[in-house]
């Protein structure tokens, strides 16, 4: 589908890092070829930090380092990085794409559309979700990551994660949730054509590696990547359908918070469709 490049809203995507030179080289390289280098804006946690390579363009923040435990950090983060989305609206933009830097989003490769087409042909929204695809390693057949290659070249398998249906696009200015998880004061629109692939379950050596960098309170976070490589290599049947668990989690919605995705406690894993790894990510 082809629209006229007038068409095209002005988007910018923002992330925050701290030692994670590889994910973010990723994020960088792939949110630079769909809406720009000069469009990405990055908090790295730490003066001391180093910009990937292939920063470019990129507009890179350095800000000083707090050791804080896992979930008064990600009240800390994500309030920085509602406000630069805020900022950044005022400065002009259309739409803000905000996540970690282990998290791609996806447009359906069906609709031959890039993220930036796509995205700019959303009406009447404050925020959108993609469904989540938690990407983990199969330790019965498949082998340690190379990080030379695309992962979805040599993985084949994601656990459909409400953990990872996450709001990640922004239309207007708004705050969100610890973790990119909700947007407060908003509803949770999932859109049928998008995808956020989490990657910080790719591959079980690279987590114990991420275990022994962090402190003690960031080890129960990491362990629980490692619960999604346990639960698609001990799956019997890993072709779930991903259409049913889009439909699940728009209408399911846990009681305790209205604003965010459920599923049943499902532990879905389904096999991730040839067609994404066109995109090579």
């Amino acid at each position: 589908m082809k629209k006229n490049s007038s068409d095209i809203k002005k988007i910018a995507a923002i992330t925050m890092a701290r030692n994670d030179d590889f994910f973010l080289g990723r994020w960088i390289k792939y949110y630079g070829s769909q809406i720009g280098e000069e469009n990405l804006y990055i908090y790295l946690d730490g003066l001391e930090q180093q910009a990937p390579k292939n920063a470019g363009k990129s507009n890179i923040t350095k800000i000083p380092h707090q050791e804080q435990v896992v979930h008064k950090g990600d009240k800390t983060r994500i309030l920085l990085l509602s406000d630069l989305a805020k900022d950044l609206f005022a400065q002009g933009y259309d739409i803000v794409i905000g996540c970690d830097c282990d998290e791609i989003l996806v447009v359906d490769p069906d609709k031959e559309m890039s993220l930036s087409y796509y995205l700019s042909s959303i009406k009447n929204k404050t925020s959108v979700s993609g469904l989540g695809m938690d990407v983990g390693q199969d330790l019965n057949t498949e082998e340690q990551l190379n990080i030379d290659q695309p992962f979805l070249s040599q993985r084949k398998y994601a656990l459909l994660s409400t953990r990872y249906t996450k709001p990640v696009v922004l239309f207007k200015p708004a705050t969100w949730g610890s973790g990119f998880h909700s947007v407060k004061g908003h509803n949770f629109h999932i859109d049928k054509n998008l995808y956020l692939f989490h990657f910080g379950s790719v591959d079980l050596e690279m987590i114990k590696n991420k275990i022994s960098d962090r402190n003690a309170s960031w080890e129960k976070h990491l362990k629980k990547r490692a619960r999604t490589i346990e639960i698609i290599t001990k799956s019997k049947n890993k072709n779930k359908s991903i259409k049913t668990a889009r439909i699940l989690q728009t209408f399911m919605r846990p009681i305790y918070d209205i604003n965010k995705p459920a599923m049943l406690g499902l532990k879905w894993v389904t096999t991730i469709p040839e067609k994404f790894k066109q995109i090579r990510i």
